[in-house]
Parts: C-alpha cells; sequence; structure tokens
C-alpha cells in the first residue's frame, strides 16, 4: 500500500512530514513490517491449545470480575 501526502500551498514542511507520520502510524503499515521481518518458528499443536485454554480461563476471570 502506498501512502501519499500533497503539500497544501500555505502549509510548512514541518507541517507536512507530521501528517505523513499521522498517516503511516494510521495505516499499521510498519507494524505488518516489524512483525515480518525475522521469521518465526510455528506453534506447535500442544502450545496453540494450551494457549486458547489459558485465553478461556482469563476471559472466563474477566467476565466473573465484570459484574462484582
Amino acid at each position: 500500500m502506498e501512502i501519499k501526502v500533497v503539500k497544501n500551498s500555505k502549509e510548512s514542511t514541518e507541517r507536512l512530514i507530521a501528517r505523513f507520520t499521522k498517516k503511516v502510524h494510521r495505516s499499521r503499515i510498519l507494524i505488518d513490517l516489524k512483525s515480518k521481518r525475522y521469521w518465526h518458528k510455528p506453534k506447535s499443536r500442544r502450545l496453540v491449545r494450551k494457549s486458547a485454554i489459558m485465553r478461556e480461563h482469563y476471559r472466563k476471570q474477566k467476565e466473573n470480575v465484570k459484574f462484582y
């Protein structure tokens, strides 16, 4: 995805750079690039299952605390 910013007639270069960086942050391109920078070993089935069980456990805890 390409991000383009055009300078307005009465806009300073600092403001143009600020607008560009804001667009980059909002598009979340840098987060994707940083996550793809290095290769990560895929999780084993056992670890995926264990993390799913723990996620459900924490969700239930959060749900119980919500009503007190």
